[in-house]
């Protein structure tokens, strides 16, 4: 269940001042059709479509507490290359305070995923993982020594690609400690050891095996294992992330708390544990106490596995993910957007229809019904109040905007909702490209409102039968007593 005092989660996490530290990557996405076997070797052959870069690792979680609002800097180390340029300018475009150290001929740590039909086919990693030279190491001091007193919480991210070594580490959280900082690691490797003192660390189930050299199948393994790394360690609270079975939390008074997971669709669980990571530090940095922090955490998490590629949860998606219901189909624009472009890159065929939708009878229903048989995810587009006047007339509509929305994203036909103000949704559907554009029988094609755009990159229009006796202008003359 939802913590209250967790609410409202994007109210209570902006502004959290909170430093960053660690390894830095650029990821690539390479996005093809792989349609044929190589005839070199039994290797498919990706024909690229597209490609795209977002910020890695700590870039990552830098890119979470942004995003959702907090006040975050960042701590970290890349080449002086195309990839470290790269890494800049995406940093740049971020709010919050960056330094980037750079080591002469130490190349910028890029994961390359090859991805076809929605599935991965193969990574590739381009790195460094040598320890960082002692200019670096004492620069990562000094800059640390003068951010902490200033946060609310250091978040430490270790990928083990060589800027952390066993040294700096147990140097940051001493001086966190003396900072009053609580300080949050996302761990690698076996040996938990080198983060003695910290006041939580995040491995997922395999890191938390492999360092406690326990099984984790079950609830009692996973706590077992999680007690001997805190009394074995030196560390005061374990949060383990369990991909489909939620997070498990352990502290060192012997509490425990198992979170189910709230995630409704699992795409990429990439860069899941940034997220984690960076919420859980915002929570912190803003005075919220660890359960809380917790179960924003676990939130957050089951948001952003359902998007493409390592990926940010925006405050409102925080709050819907808090408080779930039909409201969380009802979109802006942008939301429409990324959820569009997701469900693409899943391979999901898209449908659209519109409509004022001001009193939802039989006919309606029935409509939405048919329209979402003939595609994957369907999207309806509502008229708001005023320009249902506009072409209803100065009585329209009946019910708002916000109440025609609710009750369309209550239809299990029905995937999202997203209103306009435009006379016609012409700009919506240019925006988002449905593969199919759906219209009752009572139009023809060429009267369809973006028919033309939608058949000229291969798009279907489809014209939906209608069942007759249903119209909201007769169902309003027989309330007002005009139809007997």
């Amino acid at each position: 269940m939802t913590d209250p005092d967790a609410l409202p989660a994007a109210a209570n996490l902006a502004g959290a001042k909170v430093a960053c530290i660690g390894d830095l990557m650029l990821d690539r996405f390479v996005y093809g059709a792989a349609d044929r076997i190589s005839a070199e070797a039994p290797v498919p052959v990706l024909r690229v479509g597209r490609e795209t870069v977002m910020l890695g690792g700590a870039g990552n979680v830098f890119r979470n507490l942004a995003t959702i609002g907090a006040a975050p800097s960042l701590i970290a180390l890349v080449g002086e290359d195309d990839a470290g340029r790269t890494v800049a300018r995406l940093l740049d475009n971020l709010a919050g305070e960056v330094t980037l150290l750079h080591e002469a001929d130490r190349p910028t740590t890029i994961k390359t995923r090859f991805i076809a039909g929605g599935q991965q086919l193969l990574r590739t990693d381009l790195e460094e993982t040598a320890p960082a030279q002692a200019a670096t190491h004492a620069a990562i001091e000094e800059h640390a020594r003068r951010l902490l007193p200033q946060v609310g919480a250091l978040i430490i991210s270790d990928y083990g690609k060589g800027m952390l070594g066993p040294a700096v580490l147990q140097h940051l959280i001493a001086a966190a400690r003396d900072a009053r900082t609580p300080v949050i690691v996302d761990p690698k490797g076996q040996d938990y050891g080198i983060y003695r003192g910290a006041d939580l660390i995040t491995p997922n189930r395999a890191e938390l095996e492999a360092a406690a050299s326990q099984p984790v199948g079950s609830d009692e393994e996973v706590v077992a294992a999680a007690r001997y790394v805190v009394d074995a360690c030196g560390i005061n609270n374990v949060l383990v992330t369990r991909g489909p079975d939620g997070m498990s939390f352990v502290t060192r008074d012997g509490d425990v708390a198992h979170l189910p997971t709230v995630a409704q669709e699992v795409f990429d669980v990439s860069g899941a544990g940034d997220t984690v990571v960076a919420i859980v530090g915002a929570a912190l940095a803003a005075g919220l106490p660890f359960p809380v922090a917790m179960r924003l955490a676990n939130a957050a998490a089951g948001r952003v596995v359902g998007k493409v590629g390592t990926a940010a949860v925006l405050p409102d998606e925080l709050d819907e993910a808090l408080q779930p219901g039909d409201h969380n189909k009802i979109v802006d624009r942008s939301q429409l957007a990324e959820r569009v472009n997701r469900w693409r890159a899943e391979g999901r065929r898209i449908g659209f229809t519109n409509g004022c939708f001001d009193l939802i009878h039989p006919g309606h229903v029935a409509l939405l019904a048919w329209a979402r048989n003939a595609c994957d995810r369907l999207v309806i587009g509502v008229n708001d109040d005023a320009s249902v006047r506009r072409l209803k007339g100065k009585d329209r509509p009946v019910q708002t905007v916000a109440a025609r929305e609710r009750v369309l994203a209550s239809l299990a036909s029905v995937d999202l909702v997203v209103r306009f103000g435009e006379d016609t949704p012409l700009a919506l559907i240019e925006t988002m490209r449905p593969d199919v554009l759906v219209k009752g029988a009572d139009y023809t094609v060429d009267q369809v409102v973006g028919a033309s755009f939608v058949q000229s990159y291969g798009g279907e229009v489809k014209l939906a039968p209608l069942e007759p006796g249903h119209s909201t202008t007769a169902t309003i003359a027989r309330a007002n007593g005009d139809g007997g």
